[in-house]
């Protein structure tokens, strides 16, 4: 299975310390150079993901051969997710991984199936891998990641909590 990743779900899984859950439940994850950047140059010293992606061996970085499709994206989208979405057509992938509203949107028009943080957490409860998906989603919303409470009241029915 091929699984590219956008910025937002490698933070969010480091933010409540379960990054590790994406190879677990995936293997290798596929990250666009943009995306690479973004967690790297970061000055903070506790930017969330940064430590992770540069020690975590199973993250294959990826140059972007279609650079017209991101000069397009970048109408709508960011440089990350841009760089994603023309990855993901690039690798074939099974599974983007993205939160952006934008950025989801597109991957539906394009045909993609797209999971989110929160869809990974539940994803990783239901494969056992963790016991809660409550305090993982009461993390995030405390650490100012961006969640609407409709989406977590979604998440915590099907998890059935």
């Amino acid at each position: 299975m091929i699984i590219v990743s956008n910025t937002t779900p490698l933070i969010g899984l480091a933010m409540v310390q379960h990054f590790d859950l994406l190879n677990d439940l995936f293997g290798e994850i596929y990250i666009a150079e943009a995306v690479y950047t973004e967690l790297t140059q970061s000055q903070a010293q506790t930017s969330f993901g940064k430590k992770e992606v540069i020690q975590a061996s199973w993250i294959k970085r990826c140059e972007i051969n279609d650079r017209f499709s991101v000069d397009v994206l970048l109408d709508e989208l960011d440089l990350g997710e841009a760089e994603t979405i023309v990855l993901a057509h690039e690798l074939k992938a099974d599974w983007v991984l993205m939160d952006e509203r934008k950025g989801r949107r597109k991957l539906t028009q394009l045909g993609f199936a797209k999971i989110g943080t929160g869809g990974l957490l539940l994803k990783a409860k239901q494969a056992g891998f963790i016991a809660e998906l409550k305090p993982n989603l009461e993390r995030l919303r405390r650490e100012g990641f961006s969640i609407s409470q409709t989406v977590i009241d979604a998440l915590l029915a099907e998890a059935k909590e």
